[in-house]
Formats: structure tokens, sequence, C-alpha cells
């Protein structure tokens, strides 16, 4: 198959979604498998997180997020059970889950102390300002603190003090980032969108579900508004999201099963894909038969 002819910079823009972000790892590998390659990449909430593995040096990237993916639990990312949560929320008012298991996350994955500024290519990670409800695109300085907010959604998380500002989940307001993506220079955008393009996964069953499931209602929705936008100005290659199944972004006991579906489905759709100036290949909410 030839590779896609794609203007450069390149830039994959990865979205939130919980648990789904191991589509990302089967979308990851078919783009490798068609000769397409990030120049930079961007990222918000869980997407975020596979951005900046896949931003880190060396050749071995994508065999580190199937590995990471392979072994991630729901203990490691939202630890405690139904009294801890409980407890959680009446100490802090606010939240459900303290965000030491994804400090943890970060640092054995990440990197402990390391800087934007020690990747491989450059890296996006989009948060919310709490205050003014903006996203904002942070690209330099420690990594830590950035990721930690661009995963805080509310009512799951803790929000995220940085520099002079206080962050939540970038996923509220840029869930797919691609606005940041063309600021950050890009002439051709790659979408790796895991917040079930296709259909949502049913009704939430607890508390934390439905935080969740508001939050992808949110997410959807940008991704259906500004993808358009975005084809004005260059190529984006929306890949498609495989039949949905009924997961719950806090459920890690089925990414190998996502990631394999995602994998094929991308494959598919790169395989018939010509690019041809701006335009939008492929789509938010578009299902293949």
């Amino acid at each position: 198959m030839q590779a896609l002819d794609l203007p450069k910079p390149v830039a994959f823009v990865l979205g939130g979604g919980g648990s789904l972000g191991a589509l990302q790892v089967g979308m990851l590998q078919a783009l490798d498998e068609a000769g397409i390659t990030p120049d930079l990449a961007v990222g918000t909430s869980v997407g975020s997180l596979n951005a900046a593995v896949l931003s880190l040096p060396g050749d071995d990237r994508l065999r580190r997020l199937r590995d990471i993916w392979a072994h991630m639990t729901k203990a490691e990312a939202f630890p405690g059970g139904v009294l801890s949560q409980v407890r959680t929320l009446r100490h802090s008012k606010t939240h459900l889950f303290p965000n030491t298991g994804l400090a943890k996350i970060i640092d054995d994955h990440v990197g402990t102390g390391r800087r934007f500024e020690d990747l491989g290519m450059p890296l996006g990670v989009v948060t919310t300002d709490v205050d003014t409800a903006e996203p904002i695109l942070i690209t330099s300085g420690p990594l830590q603190a950035p990721l930690l907010a661009s995963c805080a959604i509310p009512g799951i998380y803790p929000p995220v003090p940085h520099e002079d500002r206080l962050l939540y989940d970038g996923g509220l307001v840029a869930n797919v980032p691609m606005r940041q993506a063309l600021r950050m220079g890009a002439k051709s955008l790659v979408v790796l969108d895991c917040a079930f393009p296709g259909k949502m996964p049913g009704a939430p069953r607890t508390f934390a579900e439905v935080m969740m499931f508001t939050a992808m209602i949110s997410m959807r929705n940008q991704a259906v508004l500004e993808a358009p936008i975005a084809a004005r100005k260059v190529p984006v290659v929306y890949l498609p999201g495989p039949a949905p199944v009924r997961v719950s972004p806090l459920d890690f006991s089925r990414t190998d099963d996502l990631a394999s579906e995602a994998y094929h489905a991308a494959r598919d759709h790169l395989k018939e894909l010509t690019v041809d100036g701006p335009g939008l290949y492929g789509a938010p909410g578009l299902l293949r038969p």
C-alpha cells in the first residue's frame, strides 16, 4: 500500500475517552503499517498520555504503548473501591478518585521529571482553565502536571494547579484538539478519536460512569462541529472507530479487543483512502458497514 501524500508537518491528534484510549493503540499500528508517521502530536485526556509516549525518543514507541495498555488496570488509574470513593468525595467534596495512581502511571511510562523539551518531537497537551473555561495548550516545561490536568475529568479527579492557573480535563472544551494542532503549525491532521465516534456505549450504571458518560457526549459533539472547520484549511484524515461494544470508559478488561478492532477498522479505511488537498477524509460519528 502506497503511503498517503500528506502535507507536512503531519499532526497526530489523539482524543480522550478513558479506557477507550486502547483504541488508539490499534489505530497507531495501522498508521505505522501504512507508512504514516507524525511530525508532532497533540492530545487531550488519555490521548495526551498516549501522545506523550508516542513523542518519546527512540524507535520502540509503539511497543511501549502496547505494553502499557496490556498491563493497565482500573485499580491503577482509579484506585479504591466504592467505600473509598465515598470517603474521597466526602473529604474533597469535588471528586471520587485521587490522582496519585495516575501520577505513578505517568512517571513509570513517560519518566520521572520528564520535560516537553526532552521529547523526540513536539507535543501539545490540552487542558481547560477552571477560571475562564478556555482551552489551554501546553507545549513546554515539566510534563507531569499538564498530563494530570489534561486527564482531570471533573467529579472523577481533582483539578491540577499549574503555574498561575487551576486546570481541568481538556475534553471539556477540546477533546479532539484539532484547532490546537493547527496552532502548532500542522499542515495535515490525522485524528484518533476514541470517544465512541459511532455510538455511545449505553446507559451508565454507576455514578462514576454517569460522569464519564456526560463528558463523552460533550466530547463527541465538539468533534462533529470542529472537524469540518479544520478540514477547510488542511486534509483531516479521521480514522473510523470499530463497531461499538458495551464497555465502560472505566473498564480496562477489554483493551486487547478494543485495540484489535480499531486496528482492522483503521487499516481498511487507510487502504481505500486517497487524499487530494484540504477536506475531511472520514468523519466523527461515521461507522463503516
